[in-house]
């Protein structure tokens, strides 16, 4: 179910960003504003630039542009912001488990310098959150798409973010799968009132939990509530396009 606020306690907002390589503009002129507890789905035709968005705002691509984060008193900060990719690549032959996985990303340390209880209940808590704790001691290689894909949204919630980006996070994951992981995000916002910028290609899943959604193609065409932008003519234009 949508989470609806009656007060934005805290935002981050996308000023003016845009990504050119060369001569070819990836995207120019991105402005929007991403509100603690609500879920924004960013949608457009392949290209449009969504993903290097995306690694923008982690600034790992180099942009013009600001990121501006306020908190709930308005006190301008630098945002904690978590990622979870479209993939994963390893070994699936590797005997790496879950728990292995999280013990080498959470810790700078050799993780044989920590007890092993408390390594365990770090990630035990983590996986809580996404509803995969059973799943700790599974080998990587053992895991299905989406539970791959919660194993990663469990990682990103450490630290919890204040944003958090999906980058088409249920690409290649069964109808099932899909259901529970945008209910898993749904949930995040209301509970933990993070924001999320999830990308996204199922528009069926957008219009049911989508609080905002964004049509992108190279700069922003629309933004608004899902029936807004589904029912726009620039939404139009760009299936019509792709269809053609």
């Amino acid at each position: 179910m949508k989470n609806h606020h009656d007060k934005k306690l805290c935002e981050t907002k996308v000023e003016n960003f845009s990504v050119q390589v060369g001569e070819l503009v990836i995207f120019q002129d991105v402005n929007f504003t991403l509100n603690c507890g609500e879920l924004t789905a960013l949608i457009g035709p392949n290209g449009a630039g969504k993903s290097t968005l995306l690694k923008s705002i982690l600034g790992e691509v180099d942009h013009k542009g600001k990121l501006n984060y306020f908190d709930a008193k308005g006190k301008h900060l630098k945002p904690i912001i978590g990622y979870v990719p479209q993939t994963l690549k390893f070994d699936a032959t590797s005997p790496t488990s879950v728990l292995d996985l999280f013990a080498a990303c959470l810790t700078w340390k050799p993780v044989w310098l920590f007890p092993e209880k408390f390594i365990r209940d770090r990630v035990t808590k983590n996986l809580r959150r996404v509803k995969a704790e059973h799943l700790i001691d599974r080998r990587l290689g053992a895991l299905s798409g989406g539970e791959l894909q919660r194993i990663l949204l469990a990682l990103a919630l450490d630290p919890l973010p204040d944003l958090l980006l999906l980058d088409e996070p249920v690409s290649g994951v069964d109808v099932a799968g899909m259901e529970i992981f945008y209910e898993l995000a749904a949930r995040l916002c209301a509970e933990e009132d993070m924001a999320i910028l999830l990308i996204s290609h199922d528009l069926e899943q957008v219009k049911k939990f989508a609080d905002q959604v964004i049509l992108l193609n190279k700069r922003i065409l629309k933004i608004g509530s899902a029936e807004e932008v589904f029912q726009s003519e620039e939404m139009k234009k760009i299936f019509l396009k792709i269809t053609d």
